[in-house]
């Protein structure tokens, strides 16, 4: 598929329903509340066209599950499920925000389908939910490049008046930024950033412990001391010297592959989203993930990924804003 032959998915609520199925049930509807597979039958509306209780016609799809006996939709236990807005909405949301690697600010999708403010700064944390690594993923293996990097204001755009400058000092002293730690899996560019306190070596061992076989994987950082604990109980630990202009060594690429990763997610923090709150920081992080760590499939195989990753993943509007 390819952004004309979606495009009637985008318009048509019929044929949107349709595509989401076929994404999500491959094989066959699978019944949310039994699990049952391949033994579901359609239900058919009886006067042509399905309505709500208001008498407003719908376009939602039922079927039935002979295991349980009960109904169900391609929605049900999904991050779409109770929305709404039109599948048709959700589907060029989740295209858009597939395809394009800066991101796509709340307010640019609120002009482009036609829904309030609220409405598409949910969607995209709704959809930022789905691309999330699920909780059950195994953790990375092999050579793991390791850096951290600092999020916030920039200090050279305050005023030259402003009581922050007496405090301010650059990277690891900076108490007006926020530490954020990514690692990248050099062989499967899989990238999994977190934002953290400190950058402390308790705080690196624990967020790297988390994400990465100890024992037999190889560690790819700079000369951070915050690293060195961790290294111990690595297979190998290579340091690039950064401070004396070494990037390379015959051993290692450094933390190249990081700071890629940095460059484009600060450049898409400036230039798309221009202010991004410590409290929701941890929801772009993973939006960037997804998109570094599938970045060598289309846009429309990434959509599909996206929707593999909706079930299970619900979110309310209270549980986003109280973040």
């Amino acid at each position: 598929m390819n952004l004309s032959s979606l495009a009637k998915h985008f318009s048509d609520e019929a044929a949107a329903w349709e595509l989401v199925e076929k994404m999500r049930w491959p094989n066959g509807p699978v019944c949310p509340h039994c699990g049952d597979t391949g033994h579901a039958y359609f239900i058919k509306p009886r006067n042509g066209n399905r309505t709500t209780s208001t008498g407003r016609v719908t376009y939602r799809r039922l079927w039935k599950c002979k295991a349980c006996r009960k109904p169900f939709s391609v929605l049900i236990g999904t991050i779409f499920e109770r929305s709404q807005v039109p599948l048709s909405k959700w589907l060029l949301a989740t295209y858009l925000m597939s395809a394009s690697k800066n991101g796509i600010a709340a307010a640019e999708l609120r002009r482009t389908l036609d829904v309030t403010q609220s409405t598409a700064w949910f969607m995209t944390h709704r959809l930022r939910e789905a691309m999330k690594v699920g909780s059950l993923a195994p953790r990375m293996i092999g050579d793991i490049v390791a850096d951290e990097t600092y999020v916030g204001g920039n200090p050279k755009n305050w005023h030259k008046d402003d009581p922050r400058w007496a405090r301010v000092q650059r990277g690891r002293g900076n108490p007006f930024t926020t530490p954020v730690l990514a690692l990248i899996d050099a062989e499967t560019g899989e990238a999994r950033s977190r934002v953290i306190p400190n950058v402390t070596g308790k705080t690196l061992r624990k967020a790297i412990q988390e994400n990465v076989v100890l024992g037999v994987s190889t560690l790819h950082t700079d000369k951070w001391r915050g690293y060195n604990a961790v290294g111990q109980e690595m297979a190998a630990h290579h340091a690039v010297d950064h401070g004396a202009g070494q990037y390379v060594t015959e051993k290692s690429n450094g933390t190249n592959m990081a700071e890629n990763y940095f460059a484009q997610l600060k450049r898409s923090l400036d230039g798309t989203f221009h202010h991004v709150s410590v409290e929701h920081l941890h929801r772009y992080l993973t939006e960037f993930d997804f998109r570094y760590s599938t970045r060598k499939l289309n846009d429309t195989a990434r959509m599909e990924r996206i929707m593999t990753q909706t079930e299970g993943r619900r979110v309310t509007y209270r549980r986003v804003t109280a973040a």
